[in-house]
């Protein structure tokens, strides 16, 4: 039986990954899609969808997939197009939700690629909901320039919140072991500070080194 899954399509940062496994023999093979398939147009030509196809196609040959087995996808608007497709290639599908062994595998894999963009470990380790639209946002300001080339910028979310109005002032740490968003080094309690304040969703601060 094989799995094929999805991580990070509701993720500000990122691409989505496209994942399947043979549930029997755990082999595992995912791709990406590309964040230039996020952008303004292709999002909303939702090229994206199509790109699952192709992937799809990937993935199935690397695990030698025959039209007869079993194949269980995610019911998620990510796959709209492959089950036509597959529907269409007269393969053997079901629509459910998938759990384990492919659902920790691929999550695991997308944690992984958002730490290869810069993402901090702390923010998976530590936050309930680690890609939450506003937690990421607040850590994309911390370095906007850099960080707005991570964002699938053709979500209407980020057209609303892409030209924040942005406040600075500056005071002195009062915690200890606070994190710095833009360069993810500890900032010393009682060193001076800038604090960066906007307001998306609700009022925010963004603390950084005085030299961030």
């Amino acid at each position: 039986m094989i799995q094929i899954d999805d991580a990070g399509s509701g993720s500000l940062i990122g691409g989505t990954i496209i994942g399947a496994m043979r549930s029997n023999t755990k082999e595992y093979h995912y791709k990406i899609i590309p964040l230039e398939l996020y952008n303004y147009e292709n999002f909303k030509q939702k090229k994206y969808l199509d790109y699952v196809i192709n992937i799809t196609i990937e993935l199935l040959n690397l695990l030698n997939v025959s039209k007869d087995e079993e194949i269980l996808i995610c019911r998620g608007y990510m796959f709209d197009k492959l089950r036509k497709w597959f529907k269409k290639n007269h393969y053997n599908f079901t629509n459910t939700k998938i759990s384990d062994p492919l659902q920790t595998k691929i999550e695991k894999s997308f944690e992984d690629y958002t730490l290869s963009l810069g993402f901090p470990q702390e923010f998976i380790n530590y936050t309930k909901y680690p890609f939450h639209f506003h937690r990421i946002l607040k850590w994309v300001y911390a370095d906007y320039e850099n960080r707005k080339k991570l964002c699938k910028v053709g979500w209407k979310s980020w057209q609303k919140y892409k030209d924040i109005k942005l406040e600075i002032t500056y005071d002195r740490m009062k915690k200890n072991n606070y994190l710095c968003l833009k360069c993810n080094s500890i900032i010393n309690k009682n060193s001076k500070v800038k604090i960066i304040n906007y307001t998306s969703n609700r009022p925010n601060k963004i603390i950084l080194h005085l030299k961030c």
